[in-house]
């Protein structure tokens, strides 16, 4: 056939294409997907059964992009049974090592044999003639583990579980494919954590300067690997954004069901995900569990609109009334390393007992700071309490606090609230009260970041504007009597009581 120069010429071009870009690679060879046989062991697989649709072009366009880029960042969240898999930890290590030779990838997942099975897929596509055609190489005569193997251009392979210890090989790209095997792990702290530090401490550390890494999971918890990771009030956005961890990380988020305008496959809201293999009606009976769909198939482990708390439930103000009763609270930080923050919250009630959200600050930093910004919104707001939690913290906290107080000669009543471990209860005072509408916040971006958390509560992430909300319901369900004689006039730089006016002036508060 190669005889006919015509053909030779454009089996040439099709090669250097392949070689060049991964999709096109993809569209080149065989790519394995079902095993032939139940067998664990088993090596030989069926081609998969599906045509390449838009999203594995996303995919692959964004594989290849990070793969190609120093120090490249990935996380890819898609729903069970979207060939995720395929196209991440199979074809696209196998394009990567036959073009880079000498290169060294390590494909971690939450089991052995998980990892053992995408390495066997991988190793079938480097064993064909198709592929010995494009790269020119295949595998090494003496590789002959799923987990670890090697090219004749020098490129090598390992797979692992990313609990196994993945030592001896250093690489200069790393994916992490399902760390997670299910939701009794990832809801478990001890997994959650172990699985962290397993990324923190033996993945991560295998590798080379300037090495990539891919993340491609679906959701769990709000603890799982991707959510230790993402910004506190990422909401599903796509695109290369920072992360907590002080990188740029190019995230590409596909639930089953649209629901952002900003889609990255530009569907419209309520469209579905890979229709032309599964009909909409396909993803109808996960809806029937709200947790898991929102979750795996959604990829938010919670609900928009909550479930302690529901959205609905807060109102939103512009405009303050002329006289509120002043209040504080506070939720304090006080074990480094354990990735609380500190919170303080300044509210007001009015006289038909309606609660406005006027100020808030948090931070992980020392204790001098965080005290100094108490007694900063103390003498601004002038309130009538500040509401703390008793037991071990008011220990730690309340010396510190007095000898500042002394200092600055700035006073605030303090009441300590005894405190337990059933953060539900503790917030219960709050919820009734949000949930009969008497809590107010402003359009800000603090707000936003409070009730975020609020609807993530009680499986989110973090919850320390949860409890700072829930001392101040119990204090006040406790003293329900703010009498029209004790409000206050809000402060000058609230003035003309405007929440833009109000954060314009009120003179560098946090």
């Amino acid at each position: 056939m190669l005889n006919n120069p015509a053909l030779a010429a454009d089996e040439l071009l099709r090669r250097r294409r392949a070689r060049k870009s991964l999709v096109h690679y993809a569209q080149e060879i065989v790519i394995p997907g079902r095993p032939v046989t139940e067998d664990d062991e088993e090596g030989c697989f069926r081609p998969v059964e599906s045509t390449i649709a838009a999203h594995h072009w996303l995919l692959m366009n964004t594989i290849q992009e990070t793969m190609e880029t120093p120090d490249g960042a990935a996380m890819i969240f898609m729903p069970p049974g979207s060939a995720k898999s395929t196209y991440c930890s199979v074809v696209g290590p196998s394009w990567y090592l036959g073009n880079r030779p000498g290169s060294q990838i390590i494909l971690a997942s939450y089991a052995d044999d998980l990892a053992k099975k995408m390495g066997r897929r991988t190793r079938q596509i480097v064993s064909s003639d198709r592929y010995q055609q494009i790269m020119q190489t295949t595998l090494s005569k003496s590789s002959s583990a799923a987990e670890q193997w090697a090219l004749g251009n020098g490129s090598e392979y390992m797979a692992g579980g990313i609990l196994s210890g993945l030592t001896g090989n250093r690489a200069d790209g790393l994916i992490i494919d399902d760390p997670t095997k299910g939701r009794r792990e990832a809801e478990s702290p001890t997994n959650s954590q172990t699985v962290w530090d397993a990324y923190q401490d033996d993945a991560r550390t295998r590798l080379k300067p300037n090495a990539w890494r891919i993340i491609v999971m679906t959701r769990w918890d709000m603890l799982d690997l991707a959510g230790r990771i993402l910004p506190e009030k990422w909401a599903g956005e796509s695109g290369k954004i920072l992360c907590r961890d002080g990188r740029v990380w190019n995230i590409i988020c596909l639930p089953a069901i649209a629901d952002r305008s900003d889609d990255p496959l530009g569907r419209p809201i309520g469209g579905a995900l890979w229709p032309e293999w599964f009909p909409k009606r396909h993803w109808d009976e996960y809806k029937l569990n709200p947790r898991s769909w929102l979750s795996l198939f959604q990829q938010k482990p919670t609900a928009e609109e909550g479930t302690f708390f529901k959205r609905e439930y807060f109102k939103r103000y512009s405009q303050l009334p002329e006289k509120l009763s002043i209040y504080m609270s506070g939720d304090f930080a006080t074990r480094d390393g354990e990735g609380d923050e500190t919170e303080l919250a300044v509210w007001g009630i009015d006289s038909a007992d309606n609660v406005y959200a006027l100020d808030w600050w948090h931070g992980q930093t020392t204790s001098d700071v965080w005290v100094d910004a108490l007694l900063d919104r103390s003498q601004r707001f002038e309130p009538l309490w500040f509401i703390g939690e008793g037991g071990p913290i008011r220990r730690s906290v309340e010396p510190w606090l007095k000898k500042r107080m002394t200092e600055r000669k700035t006073y605030v009543a303090c009441e300590w609230l005894p405190s337990t471990h059933d953060k539900p209860t503790m917030a219960r005072s709050f919820q009734a009260m949000a949930s009969v509408g008497k809590v107010h916040f402003p359009m800000t971006d603090w707000a936003e970041r409070v009730i975020d958390q609020l609807m993530r509560f009680p499986n989110g992430a973090y919850d320390d504007a949860v409890d700072t909300c829930g001392l101040f319901g119990r204090f006040i369900a406790q003293t329900w009597a703010p009498s029209v004689k004790q409000a206050q006039p809000v402060p000058d730089f609230a003035a003309p009581l405007l929440v833009r006016d109000f954060q314009a002036n009120r003179r560098g508060v946090r």
